[in-house]
């Protein structure tokens, strides 16, 4: 069947769009569907640990979302927004500019006393190609410099920029937070640990093409941006162990669901290994590597929504969604969660 875009629109009130991350990280609420059983619980993220057990493999992302926000201004004065997608090589990146207008190639572009760029190309889909210029520690300036990226719908200032990353944040590369991870705190991760799950760390630098709405009518016609992934020997060895053995494989949020499935083969083992993927997964799909998923909830008619349906049915999907709307779960990058069992 061709599923058309529209077959994963749901009707969401805006006041269901959480402005802010709950606090503390584990009190958001978590929708429990069970696939087998057809069942569906309400609780809240911690008890998350009584549905986890002894063997299984908690995949997490542990990508860190740069500050990749920042305003510039051109040469005449004209004001630019720039916001860091991608780094092709050291000082070279694939940016998102507003207005284009002010941005044809050639054109520079000074952030600060510290920074500034050149415009050195442009893309098919109208992105800029970069280099920058400064002295010092790019990172270093950036985090002087740089804006936490929020989501265009949350409107409310962000009081702590930490709250937009994973407690367990590493490598920085990302231009948006792989939101599911928001919930967890260090204690229930050794909550966790000491329950006997295993946890494995892939990464995958979240670009904005992830939430880039679908525009074509037929969703086969739709093509993903490229984002960057590595799976080490530790990772690989922990999922292809737990394979064998016929543990679960629970993957934190659709990003970690994305590397795992661009990696694995047939049977569901890796290699370690990195690159650049641009899977699009979508019903119907046979997951070769994940079983089991923790993830929010997502904008009607995304990518990401159409990801979960693939492991839960289109049909279940929009009925928990309307599910969710009616308890008042929160919505989107800061709001609750759901596991897919």
């Amino acid at each position: 069947m061709q599923y058309k875009k529209s077959d994963f629109y749901y009707n969401l009130p805006e006041e269901l769009i959480a402005q802010t991350p709950a606090e503390p990280r584990d009190s958001s609420r978590l929708l429990v569907y069970d696939r087998t059983a057809k069942t569906v619980g309400h609780k809240i993220f911690r008890d998350i640990a009584g549905y986890l057990k002894k063997g299984d493999v908690l995949v997490i992302n542990n990508t860190r979302v740069l500050p990749a926000r920042m305003f510039a201004h051109t040469e005449n004065g004209g004001a630019v927004e720039v916001l860091l997608l991608k780094r092709l090589e050291k000082d070279k990146w694939e940016v998102l500019v507003k207005p284009g207008r002010k941005c044809a190639v050639g054109k520079i572009l000074k952030i600060s006393d510290e920074l500034s760029l050149t415009v050195e190309g442009i893309t098919d889909s109208g992105e800029r190609l970069v280099r920058f210029s400064y002295d010092g520690v790019f990172e270093d300036i950036l985090d002087r410099v740089g804006n936490m990226p929020l989501p265009p719908y949350i409107k409310q200032k962000l009081k702590d920029k930490n709250r937009y990353q994973t407690v367990y944040a590493q490598k920085d590369g990302s231009a948006a937070a792989p939101t599911a991870g928001l919930h967890f705190t260090p204690g229930l991760l050794e909550e966790l640990r000491a329950k006997g799950v295993e946890i494995a760390e892939v990464l995958l630098h979240v670009g904005l093409g992830t939430f880039r709405p679908v525009k074509e009518d037929v969703i086969t016609d739709h093509k993903m941006h490229s984002e960057y992934y590595e799976v080490d020997e530790k990772a690989a060895e922990i999922i292809n162990r737990a394979k064998r053995e016929g543990r679960r494989i629970i993957a934190v949020g659709t990003t970690s669901v994305r590397t795992l499935e661009s990696v694995a083969d047939e049977n569901g083992f890796l290699k370690p290994c990195k690159g650049n993927t641009e899977i699009f997964i979508y019903p119907p799909y046979k997951f070769r590597c994940v079983d089991c998923l923790i993830t929010n909830f997502h904008l009607p008619e995304s990518t990401l929504i159409m990801l979960v349906a693939a492991m839960t049915g289109r049909e279940e999907i929009l009925g928990l969604y309307d599910i969710a709307v009616a308890e008042k779960y929160r919505f989107f990058s800061f709001g609750d969660a759901m596991l897919v069992l």
